[in-house]
């Protein structure tokens, strides 16, 4: 079932109703009996599973967030060449 808000127009009083969609809806405030109007909000619900953006659509060979391979060793410096055979 549903939860519905609705707010009380002479104190702002807000209260949560939990009711059938085809339920007839309160007419006055539980706190003061004064009339109530229906508030919009957003439904608390989650789309999970496949067939949505997030699982079928989303860019799935991003890189990672470190370097994928070791960096090489620095090479040893080379030694100087001379003119002279070695014994």
């Amino acid at each position: 079932m549903p939860l519905y808000e609705y707010q009380c127009q002479n104190c702002r009083e807000t209260t949560e109703v939990l009711q059938k969609a085809k339920d007839k809806p309160p007419e006055k405030c539980p706190r003061c009996g004064g009339p109530v109007v229906k508030l919009i909000s957003s439904p608390a619900i989650q789309f999970k599973g496949n067939g949505w953006y997030i699982t079928d659509y989303a860019k799935k060979n991003s890189a990672p967030d470190g370097p994928k391979t070791k960096p090489k060793p620095a090479a040893a410096p080379a030694r100087p060449k001379t003119d002279k055979p070695s014994d």
